[in-house]
């Protein structure tokens, strides 16, 4: 996926953040004393592992958070890292849900490119499939199977697009970090519990 080009490092932890957090950075890491993502650091409050797609966030949403943080710079990536006790626990089981979050970004892309057809044509695609798939029933390994095929073809393919999209507004720092409020706050009341509703700790 897209990250915006010229970001430096985080050197500091946002103020109000716990020290045991590691300190927010762009891409993956291969240790806390590194630095962390926004998931790495969501992973860590959930279970204590360090992780970039911990099982607690869905995946579509994972997807969306590490884009963000990887292209925002330092102000916006340290303004977003209290989201990390959300994204910890933030993985709807409604089938819905996938078409509908990536519905969202291709809607946010279409404000910024609204003569595009291709994020016209994307972004009614996924209206039917969250359509359809509203209220269908979640169990069953062809179930399972089809849900996970449309993710890794076309519902990844038309997040990655409409980000592109994002990624490059002039304004994208902001675009994206108020994208993804909104989606952590759309998760989660799929899930039945507000966002923003909790501190953040470390686990011991």
């Amino acid at each position: 996926m897209t990250a915006l080009p010229g970001r430096r490092a985080s050197v500091e932890p946002p103020a109000g953040v716990p020290a045991g957090l590691p300190v927010p950075g762009r891409f993956a890491h291969l240790h806390p004393d590194d630095g962390a993502c926004l998931m790495e650091a969501a992973a860590l409050l959930a279970t204590g592992r360090f992780t970039d797609s911990p099982a607690g966030t869905h995946p579509a949403l994972a997807a969306l958070a590490r884009v963000v943080n990887d292209s925002v710079g330092d102000d916006t990536r340290h303004a977003l890292w209290p989201l990390a006790a959300d994204l910890a626990d933030a993985r709807p089981a409604s089938r819905a849900y996938p078409p509908l979050l990536v519905g969202t970004v291709v809607d946010a892309a279409r404000r910024a490119r609204p003569a595009s057809r291709r994020l016209a044509r994307n972004g009614r695609a996924c209206r039917r499939r969250a359509e359809r798939l509203t209220g269908a029933p979640v169990s069953g390994r062809a179930v399972r199977i089809a849900d996970l095929l449309w993710w890794r073809g076309p519902g990844r393919r038309r997040l990655e697009q409409a980000l592109r999209v994002l990624c490059a507004a002039p304004e994208a720092d902001r675009l994206l970090s108020r994208l993804l409020r909104q989606a952590v706050t759309q998760a989660r009341e799929h899930t039945g519990v507000p966002a923003a509703s909790r501190e953040v700790h470390c686990n011991p």
